[in-house]
């Protein structure tokens, strides 16, 4: 039996949250609908579902690594500058959302760089995945903050370990769910995830923008309730 140390119930208060605002992302989603056009569909999806699950447990470990480096890892409250730095993050999504909702129009269509996931090969398809996960800034920004939550929460080794595969596995949820579907059932579920794609291109800045303000508000009220 794994030793239960450190609130497992607050850190995953605190990581859930994280995880579906990545999870819920137009960005995040219509990459892994655009994949299953490639020429090779099943192999490019997977590759792309692996290097994006790499990507974002390289990234989230990373931050748990700097806090333990910081000395937060074995406190069983989180350190000054640790609530600090989440108010900081926080006030830093919310001031993004804001900026997505007013630009939200500029965003209506699918950017030139996503039209080529149709075209790629799954070699290219998994280090996309990867490096998408890694240079987002919304993504940086959340996986600085799970890295945080998961390495001041007092939490012991393998307790941190499950608790940074619970959020990569949020984070990944939409990314896996049309690719693994499309696995399963091939080309039956081509109309669905058409119609998907199109209305998140549609309303993509919107969602975005309205996802980023309510999860910064959530990690800037973390921040100040643990000072």
């Amino acid at each position: 039996m794994l030793p239960v140390e450190g609130n497992w119930g607050a850190v995953l208060a605190k990581l859930i949250p994280l995880g579906l605002v990545i999870a819920l992302s137009p960005i995040t989603v219509i990459p892994a609908v655009l994949v299953l056009h490639a020429p090779r569909p099943r192999p490019a999806s997977l590759a792309f579902l692996g290097g994006w699950v790499l990507g974002m447990g390289a990234l989230t470990g990373a931050f748990v690594g700097a806090s333990d480096l910081l000395g937060g890892v074995h406190q069983t409250t989180p350190p000054a500058w640790a609530s600090w730095l989440r108010v900081a993050l926080g006030s830093a999504l919310i001031a993004f959302g804001v900026f997505r909702w007013l630009t939200r129009h500029r965003h209506s269509k699918t950017p030139a760089w996503m039209r080529s996931f149709g075209n790629m090969t799954p070699l290219r398809a998994g280090v996309t995945g990867a490096v998408l996960a890694v240079v987002r800034p919304e993504v940086l920004i959340l996986c600085v903050a799970a890295g945080l939550a998961i390495g001041t929460g007092g939490l012991g080794a393998a307790a941190a370990w499950i608790c940074g595969a619970v959020f990569v596995a949020i984070s990944s949820s939409t990314v896996a769910v049309p690719i693994l579907a499309f696995v399963a059932a091939g080309d039956r579920l081509d109309d669905a995830l058409e119609r998907l794609k199109v209305w998140m291109e549609q309303h993509h800045g919107a969602l975005m923008a309205v996802i980023l303000v309510l999860i910064g508000l959530l990690v800037v009220y973390n921040g100040i309730h643990a000072l």
